[in-house]
């Protein structure tokens, strides 16, 4: 009776005690370089760097666990019924007032902004500060997925090389950099507790995939974030506890960008016939990913302001008819010029771009084409563009191929993208848009293959991480709030 109830005690007491995180800081190693902090304005963040912009940068808006849009430090907004106001209050006690704010973000518009999201804010018509708590973004037209491209680290806002949390950079050294949140330095804060532990700390590397997993695999980390298709196969391989390497459903571009617009492949005919001679329903299967999607259109199913993307006349089409007309395509342009160059197909390296490009050179075969793979930084004739989409957006995918960004363009369908930031209505945006979309579907610029993937290795200590459709994992929500 006594063991009996001494056993049921110790079962009490730990199942009390399960919902204690661990001391120290969550290490966490995301794929790529070091992270740094760096100037949106003029580059555009790596992805380790992009997750240490979101951790100690925030805009004005950011992304919670879930993807969701979130306060930053702009602790609350109205936007008016005509969707051409945003006003953001800057959040109390930041250190920064709207004025400076505003500076900020009329720098990463400018004219020479490097910045990666500079081409679809262009409805942005005028920054200002109203008062020195308030900031207001007015448009041209409206544009209901503004906050999602304002909560990305390309809008992350740094000062002087700081940023205002939600943490901060405590220690860094050659491999790692140590971040803590800014409210543990307040020892009467709430969590000050928790501070003293270090539990809610942060260490963050920047490693190759290998290097990566080695660490979680050994339990060195718990987390490991930035996992693309080149590089899926190093975890799938590393025999790790089920329910540990998570998918986000994310959205954007996979595939090749004509790099080249002379002799082969300057004719539309030539490209298009490479398009419909890839097997993408194989690729997709050789990659053993439940419910990755393939791509043949510019524009994914499911963007509101382009509800019916454009798809090539030849997706309904069974791949043997397809590689049958692009062989005769490219037969025809052999007997007028002879033999077709062969292709350089610049990939990224990692396993899984050996074997994408292995698939793809041998579709290219049975129709007549020679390719080889070349580095992603090298001089090629194609290359790989993987990118995730940073908000629900036709224009993000379109002006990727614009004539100041792509060699095979159209300068009509430049025309379209352009009326469409200056129409009044939504109906109005998505028809000059579908009017590009059409008319870059028929110049083919861009080889889509299939969504892009971004893996994580995930420890069942963070009970806070979520997978979303944004790939968004805020440092500072990893573990849920103790219940």
């Amino acid at each position: 009776m006594r063991f009996a109830f001494l056993l049921l005690t110790i079962t009490a007491l730990l199942s009390g005690c399960s919902r204690k995180p661990a001391d120290g800081p969550i290490t966490v190693s995301v794929i790529g370089d070091t992270p740094s902090i760096v100037d949106p304005s003029r580059e555009a963040p790596s992805p380790a760097s992009a997750v240490l912009l979101l951790a100690t940068a925030q805009g004005l808006v950011a992304f919670d666990a879930a993807g969701e849009v979130k306060p930053a430090l702009g602790e609350r907004w109205i936007i008016f019924d005509d969707g051409l106001d945003y006003t953001f209050r800057i959040a109390s006690g930041s250190g920064v007032d709207s004025e400076r704010v505003a500076r900020q973000l009329r720098r990463m518009l400018a004219p020479r902004s490097a910045n990666d999201l500079r081409p679809v804010l262009g409805a942005i018509e005028e920054i200002v500060a109203v008062t020195p708590e308030v900031v207001e973004i007015r448009l041209r037209s409206p544009r209901p997925n503004l906050l999602q491209l304002l909560a990305q680290p390309d809008m992350a806002l740094a000062f002087n090389g700081k940023g205002t949390g939600p943490l901060r950079i405590v220690s860094q050294d050659a491999g790692s950099i140590l971040l803590r949140p800014l409210q543990d330095d307040d020892p009467d804060a709430p969590e000050a507790k928790a501070a003293r532990r270090g539990e809610r700390d942060v260490r963050l590397f920047g490693e190759n995939a290998r290097m990566a997993v080695r660490r979680f695999a050994a339990r060195r980390a718990a987390l490991v974030l930035g996992g693309t298709f080149a590089d899926l196969q190093i975890a799938q391989e590393a025999n790790l506890p089920t329910g540990t390497l998570r998918f986000d459903p994310v959205a954007g571009l996979l595939g090749l960008q004509f790099v080249e617009r002379e002799g082969f492949l300057g004719a539309p005919e030539i490209r298009r016939a490479l398009a419909m001679a890839i097997d993408r329903d194989r690729i997709v299967g050789a990659f053993a990913m439940k419910d990755w999607k393939s791509a043949a259109s510019l524009v994914p199913d499911g963007i509101a302001d382009l509800p019916a993307p454009a798809a090539p006349d030849w997706t309904g089409a069974a791949i043997d008819e397809r590689r049958a007309g692009a062989a005769r395509t490219i037969a025809g342009w052999t007997t007028e010029n002879g033999a077709p160059p062969t292709l350089r197909v610049a990939l990224p390296s990692g396993p899984g771009s050996a074997q994408l490009f292995t698939m793809i050179g041998q579709d290219w075969a049975a129709i007549g084409v020679h390719a080889v793979f070349v580095p992603i930084e090298a001089d090629a004739d194609l290359r790989l563009v993987d990118a995730v989409a940073p908000a629900d957006i036709a224009s993000w995918y379109l002006r990727r191929f614009t004539c100041q960004t792509s060699a095979i363009c159209s300068e009509a369908a430049d025309q379209s993208l352009n009326g469409a930031r200056l129409v009044p209505t939504l109906a109005e945006r998505s028809a000059l848009l579908a009017d590009a979309d059409r008319r870059l579907r028929d110049v083919v610029p861009f080889i889509p293959i299939a969504m892009p993937i971004r893996w994580s290795l995930v420890t069942p200590a963070l009970d806070g991480f979520r997978t979303n459709v944004r790939g968004a994992h805020p440092l500072d929500e990893l573990r849920a709030p103790p219940r």
